[in-house]
């Protein structure tokens, strides 16, 4: 069942875009770090929800106001649209003679073109991007046809919360080393556009379920989808090697370094958490007891 559409959808979710509810029933997975008597927050997140989730968990609020800083992967707020815009051009834009016709099928440009249309979008429009950025549109366009948008994302609020009380924020890493990450996987655009397509009826479950998982802080679920992703085909290797393993490692050799000096909220896609190499098995490794807070 793992398929390259999941794989897609969960990279969407956790890795490009930037949810917390008042609904009594979400409780969110948070864990506290500790070691050498300080004290840390670790929050998995999705990046976007809709209006009911809008508004940070008391939990979780409380937690950020304990730290002295706030970690996030990205610091989306400090860049304006037209300096994203900018800096993302590079990574996103074909260089010609490449153009989005020629990197990929007959078959998946006339498909591609098909969807637009019935959106009435010419697919002229993306001459000049590269596959994955033209996918992460498609996807972006899926969730929010079910009523998602990236206002709600709970790394927005976290940054926006972190501002007001004017904590520090620091950054795991930059918008081009993202950038730069989608541009790894675009060998296989053309083959993901494929089982986009194929298994586009398949998104609201995959979405919904992922989001469903992540209200409930269930772990086990979210282990699930990070073995359908990263599943042990070539492009499933290759793509946890690229999208968690080598990031995941960076950031701990930078959170090992913090921990121990000061108090931080940590908050970062959920499925940097789970697994062998996840956030939490490594820095458990490292020496820091870490405990599940949200688990009532």
């Amino acid at each position: 069942m793992a398929t390259y559409t999941a794989r897609l959808i969960v990279i969407f979710i956790i890795g490009f875009l930037f949810l917390f509810s008042h609904n009594g029933h979400t409780t969110p997975a948070l864990y506290k770090i500790e070691k050498s008597g300080i004290t840390s927050y670790l929050l998995g997140t999705v990046h976007v929800g809709d209006e009911s989730m809008k508004g940070l968990n008391q939990m979780v609020t409380t937690a950020i106001d304990a730290s002295s800083a706030v970690i996030v992967e990205v610091n989306i707020n400090n860049l304006s649209p037209l300096e994203i815009q900018r800096r993302s051009a590079p990574f996103m834009l074909l260089t010609p003679p490449n153009t989005l016709k020629n990197q990929l099928s007959k078959k998946n440009y006339a498909q591609l073109k098909a969807y637009l249309a019935e959106k009435e979008i010419d697919i002229a429009v993306f001459n000049q991007y590269a596959p994955w950025a033209v996918m992460v549109t498609v996807l972006q366009m899926e969730y929010q046809k079910l009523g998602f948008k990236d206002d709600f994302g709970i790394d927005k609020q976290v940054l926006n919360y972190a501002n007001m009380k004017q904590k520090p924020i620091i950054e795991l890493e930059t918008l081009e080393q993202q950038l730069a990450m989608f541009n790894r996987l675009s060998a296989q655009g053309d083959s993901m556009l494929t089982e986009t397509f194929k298994q586009m009826g398949d998104i609201e479950h995959y979405f919904l379920d992922l989001i469903r998982a992540w209200k409930q802080g269930d772990m086990t679920t979210l282990s699930k989808y990070y073995n359908l992703s990263f599943d042990d085909s070539t492009y499933g290797r290759f793509s946890e090697q690229v999208m968690l393993i080598e990031r995941n490692n960076n950031w701990v050799n930078m959170l090992t370094k913090q921990l121990t000096k000061q108090s931080l909220f940590i908050a970062v896609g959920a499925l940097h958490l789970p697994e062998k190499h996840g956030l939490i098995a490594q820095l458990q490794q490292h020496g820091f007891a870490i405990t599940n807070i949200s688990v009532k």
